[in-house]
């Protein structure tokens, strides 16, 4: 279908979308309207009693993991407690003012844009979606954002700090050197006072073109090929962010403020590094370079930038390596691919969390399995649920080992990306879901996966390999546990040792990751009511720890599992999996 030529094709488009997008609009705002008090309400009331009633044990147990962390020097000790008593004091300040913005915002705009994916392609009764989309969901997803927050509050909060207190130092205690601590204030202040204001400037002066810009691919969107009337997957979203655009310019403004203040202030970290006031004056310059790099790239226009960037680290490869890619566009996308190639190789849109949807179905899957042979106990999986450490089998192991197999996958099949449960699916550097989630964990996972394949693992070792990520955590377990004979080589066994560690640590820090309990308790739920599904009978009826090893005898020789299952199962219990996360 060629796109509409002319003038009066495109006038046309655009008196016909006009109708339609406002009776859309008005419907959204109505919905907005009664929905944004409540879930204000809702989110301010829960995250205040959750932060507000919490940070009492938040602030003394911060300082206590601080004055007990292994880590740190008696000096540095006593710096951290300085700058931590800011953060700890405005930290409930933001949470209850983040919560009536965010709750009148999130309110308001999630029916709007309810009301507009109601008249997307695969509805019938449009009129019916158009009222009810939007309302429901949104309440509940702010409570979802609450439970959440408790989540973050009362499980990853306390689980960094024990890392802190607990971790031993590698290469010896961190001291802070007392002598560059005046000079690198004297740094940092001065780059605040050059970097805030020019950072400023420059962005204020690219609003506008950041603004009419967008305005012209939204307009284009609305009245060209990409518009609702032309074909039948498109709805008339681009006419609300054509009216949403303008606060988008102004949060990007915000945010190169908020951005000059850390790059102003990161000087002093640099003078401290390097041990130099001059150093320290080149970074303040170079900064300024590298936002102007980093918004031309973001806004399309020209390469470079008019401020010098001077070396301000006395090894050159570290600033290449740390700043310049980053910041500055690969040689890949110099001449970037036409729009008639795009649409002859598709590429495959990935769900931000698609990794840990997959990780959680797999976690579902082979804790029935496991269970079902003995390896884990449903005691271990309630300790889990509570919290205990005798379940860390559970809340890291069994994760980890999923993510073992994941990578293991994806390292038999050549694949340069991960290979999730389908084994269709690849998830690459190039592909990935621009979430945070991927910026934190995707590489390091890839570097674990080149690792295994450099292992070249005969399949014994695999097993043993295995059933070392899931039981690790538990140290008794492990030592009482028949894994399979080790590695005759020591060097092999240590090797396998560290790969073990790296998994666990990873998956201990991805489940720190908010929305992570979330989805971990309701596979945990969901793995228990299949069981007692498939058994016929309550897990209740069986209690104590006479009851584990009951338990584990009955379906010890149940190895069949595996195979019994049919596709038709697994696809219904996809499906179901997808409900519960």
């Amino acid at each position: 279908m060629e796109p509409p030529r002319g003038l009066l094709l495109h006038l046309w488009n655009f008196i016909c979308f006009l109708p339609y997008f406002i009776g859309l609009l008005l419907v959204g705002f109505l919905k907005g309207a009664i929905v944004a008090p409540i879930v204000c309400v809702l989110m301010t009331t829960g995250n205040s009693v959750i932060v507000l009633g919490l940070w009492p044990a938040h602030a003394v147990w911060a300082y206590f993991c601080i004055l007990s962390a292994k880590r740190l020097g008696p000096v540095m000790k006593l710096l951290v407690c300085i700058l931590v008593a800011l953060p700890l004091a405005l930290w409930p300040v933001c949470v209850v003012v983040g919560s009536i913005l965010g709750g009148l915002a999130y309110g308001f705009l999630g029916p709007v844009f309810g009301t507009f994916k109601a008249v997307s392609e695969g509805k019938t009764d449009k009129f019916h979606h158009c009222v009810i989309d939007g309302t429901w969901d949104t309440i509940k997803w702010s409570l979802t954002f609450v439970r959440d927050l408790s989540d973050v509050c009362l499980y990853s909060y306390f689980s960094v700090m024990d890392d802190l207190r607990k971790q031993d130092p590698p290469d010896g205690r961190i001291e802070i050197r007392v002598a560059y601590v005046p000079v690198a204030i004297l740094v940092g202040v001065l780059g605040f006072a050059v970097d805030f204001p020019v950072i400023t400037v420059m962005a204020a002066l690219k609003s506008p073109y950041m603004l009419l810009k967008g305005w012209h691919r939204l307009f284009h969107d609305c009245i060209g090929r990409e518009g609702p009337f032309l074909e039948s997957i498109c709805v008339p979203f681009a006419g609300l962010a054509i009216l949403l655009w303008p606060f988008a310019v102004a949060g990007a403004l915000l945010g190169s403020m908020v951005a000059s203040i850390l790059l102003g202030f990161y000087a002093a970290v640099v003078a401290y590094q390097e041990s130099s006031f001059y150093l320290g004056l080149c970074y303040v310059v170079a900064a300024l370079s590298i936002y102007d790099e980093y918004s031309n790239d973001i806004l399309d226009m020209p390469e470079g930038s008019c401020f010098p960037k001077p070396m301000y680290r006395r090894n050159g490869g570290l600033q290449l390596g740390s700043r310049t890619p980053s910041f500055s566009r690969p040689a890949s996308f110099k001449n970037p691919p036409s729009r008639t190639s795009s649409f002859a190789t598709p590429m495959i849109e990935l769900k931000p969390l698609v990794l840990l949807d997959s990780l959680f179905q797999e976690c579902r899957r082979q804790g029935e399995i496991m269970v079902l042979e003995g390896l884990i106990t449903v005691k271990e999986i309630d300790d889990a649920k509570s919290g205990k450490a005798s379940g860390r089998v559970i809340s890291v192991g069994l994760p980890a080992y999923c993510l073992f197999q994941a990578l293991l996958r994806s390292a038999k099949a050549n694949c340069t990306g991960i290979l999730i449960e389908d084994n269709v699916t690849e998830i690459t550097s190039a592909n990935r879901p621009k979430d945070t989630f991927y910026d934190w964990f995707l590489n390091p996972l890839l570097v674990i996966k080149d690792q295994i394949k450099a292992q070249n693992l005969e399949e014994l070792e695999e097993d043993y390999l295995g059933k070392l990520v899931l039981l690790s955590g538990d140290a008794e377990k492990l030592k009482n546990s028949d894994i399979g004979p080790p590695p005759e080589s020591e060097l092999r066994r240590a090797e396998l040792d560290a790969l073990a560690r790296r998994l666990q640590g990873i998956t201990k820090s991805i489940s720190r990751y908010p929305t992570y309990r979330r989805r971990f308790e309701n596979s945990i739920r969901a793995i228990l009511e299949e069981l007692d599904r498939k058994n016929g009978k309550g897990r209740r009826s069986a209690s104590g720890s006479g009851s584990e090893s009951t338990f584990g005898r009955m379906f010890s020789n149940q190895r069949s599992f595996r195979t019994k299952t049919s596709n038709q199962e697994d696809d219904q219990e996809t499906e179901r999996d997808g409900d519960v996360v």
